[in-house]
This record gives C-alpha cells, sequence and structure tokens, in this order.
C-alpha cells in the first residue's frame, strides 16, 4: 500500500451531510476513548518510569487523534479543529467528567489547530503518512506550549518546558500520526469510508 495519498489539487469547502454526521460520530467514539484515557493516565503517569515530569507528554498522543483522524478522512478547512474541539467537549460531558473538568474543550482548541494547521499550509491537497505525523507531532508541540501556562506555571524550567515539547510532540507524531493514518487506511480498505477520498483511492488500488 502507498503512503502517498493524496486529493485531487484543490479543495471543497462545502459540508456534505455525511461529512457533518462522520464528524459528530467520530467525536463520540474518540471521545469516550479520550475520558477512558483520562482515567487511565492518572495512574500511568504516577509510574517510576515518568519519575520526570515532562516526560508524562510520552502520553499525550492518544488525546490527539480526533484532529488527525478528522482532517485525513473529511479533507475540508476546518474538519481537525471541529473533530478535536467536538471529540473533547463529548469526554467532559460523559458522566463523571474528567479530573481536568470542561478545561479539555481549551485543549482541544489548540490541539486541533495544530493539525489543522499542518494540512492548511498544503492547502488541504496532501494527506500522505509523513503530512499525518507532522499534524500529530505539532498537535502536541502546540498542547505543550498550552499546558506551560494552564498547568505547570512556575513548575517546569525552560528546559522541563522543552522537554515536555519533544515529549508531547514524539508521542503526536506515532501515536496520533502514524496510529491514526493507520486506523483510517483500514477503515478505508474495509469499505467503510467509499464516500471520502481516501476510501475511493483505496479502491483505485485494488
Amino acid at each position: 500500500m502507498s503512503s502517498a495519498t493524496t486529493s485531487k489539487p484543490g479543495f471543497d469547502v462545502r459540508y456534505r451531510t455525511i461529512d457533518l454526521v462522520t464528524i459528530s460520530t467520530l467525536a463520540v467514539t474518540l471521545g469516550v476513548t479520550f475520558w477512558a484515557w483520562g482515567k487511565a493516565y492518572a495512574g500511568l503517569s504516577g509510574l517510576a518510569v515518568f519519575s520526570y515530569p515532562p516526560s508524562a507528554g510520552l502520553l499525550g498522543g492518544p488525546w490527539l487523534l480526533a484532529g488527525v483522524i478528522g482532517g485525513l478522512i473529511i479533507r475540508k478547512p476546518g474538519a481537525a479543529l471541529v473533530t478535536e474541539i467536538a471529540a473533547a467537549a463529548v469526554s467532559g460531558l460523559v458522566p463523571g467528567g474528567t479530573e481536568w473538568g470542561m478545561s479539555v474543550i481549551t485543549s482541544g482548541f489548540w490541539q486541533g489547530l495544530g493539525a489543522e494547521l499542518v494540512v492548511a499550509v498544503l492547502l488541504y491537497r496532501r494527506f500522505t503518512l509523513p503530512v499525518a505525523v507532522a499534524a500529530g507531532a505539532v498537535a502536541g508541540a502546540v498542547e505543550s506550549v498550552y499546558e506551560w501556562g494552564a498547568y505547570y506555571q512556575g513548575v517546569f524550567s525552560t528546559g522541563d518546558k522543552l522537554a515536555h515539547l519533544g515529549f508531547f510532540a514524539l508521542s503526536g507524531g506515532i501515536v496520533a500520526g502514524l496510529g491514526g493514518w493507520a486506523l483510517v487506511q483500514a477503515l478505508a480498505r474495509a469499505g467503510v469510508l467509499d464516500a471520502f477520498p481516501v476510501g475511493r483511492e483505496q479502491a483505485a488500488e485494488v
């Protein structure tokens, strides 16, 4: 399978009903996943292997999946950002919520913005594996910078901040970028995404 998946030149800014339904479906599915990962995060981040606080950024990748996946599937301006924000909102609304309350929506904004910026710079024309990895990494980096002020103000030194950014970007690139791209390709092969460019590209390769 080629990783050089691209869309046709230019892009359609009009959202179809199926685009909106897909964003909603992704938001609910990934939002519940975010919530579950948040519950696991407290225990995992307390493990000895994460005794260096900035290394907790390595656990951030799963929270970046929605923006990357939404962008890869919908391929329209705003899709990555909206999908990430919506998924974050769902995670905060699940009964019991998250330990961060509804501030997760703010995180969702910054995470989604990072992924959105990468596909926007490429004018929504390229959706290759490297682009997905870059989107995940930038989403992680942007979220890290947000967290410096939101959670680690006066706690992290400059070196700690840069280490946290690096760990978060690495996790984003691997988990959200590589993982998100692999998941989208698997869904396309299963025929779930036939109404989208990635589904048609998979069909053309068969």
